[in-house]
């Protein structure tokens, strides 16, 4: 099956181990909008071994808490669709502007990665 997921930006990774990584997206829905990635071509989420899904949840979670941190917000989306056939999880900021109003935001080609820098010392602090 052809990875459909685009390969992250140079600059743009903050994590990553032999299982996951993350990252910040390229066409970000607010500053700080993040990815966690899982590197082998799983197409849905139930197809990884519990295993597996702790690691990857564990992850997401830190990368969560870093975010809320670095970035100084309350609240983070976690969302997950399957639309891409790829196991990942978007990471969406929530600061003024909430629920599908952040989300409808058109995004815009990220060009400035220094928070990855931010985000990977608050990551190895986990």
């Amino acid at each position: 099956m052809k990875d459909l997921l685009p390969k992250p930006a140079k600059g743009s990774i903050f994590y990553s181990d032999t299982k996951v990584y993350a990252c910040l997206a390229s066409y970000p829905k607010a500053k700080g909008h993040s990815v966690v990635v899982w590197k082998k071509q799983v197409s849905d989420i139930h197809s990884l071994s519990r295993k597996d899904y702790l690691h990857l949840m564990t992850v997401v979670e830190d990368t969560r808490d870093a975010m809320r941190s670095v970035l100084g917000v309350e609240k983070v989306y976690l969302i997950y669709m399957d639309e891409a056939k790829h196991v990942h999880w978007h990471l969406v900021p929530r600061r003024k502007l909430m629920g599908f109003a952040l989300l409808n935001q058109k995004p815009k080609l990220l060009e400035d990665f220094s928070l990855a820098k931010i985000l990977k010392e608050e990551m190895k602090k986990k």
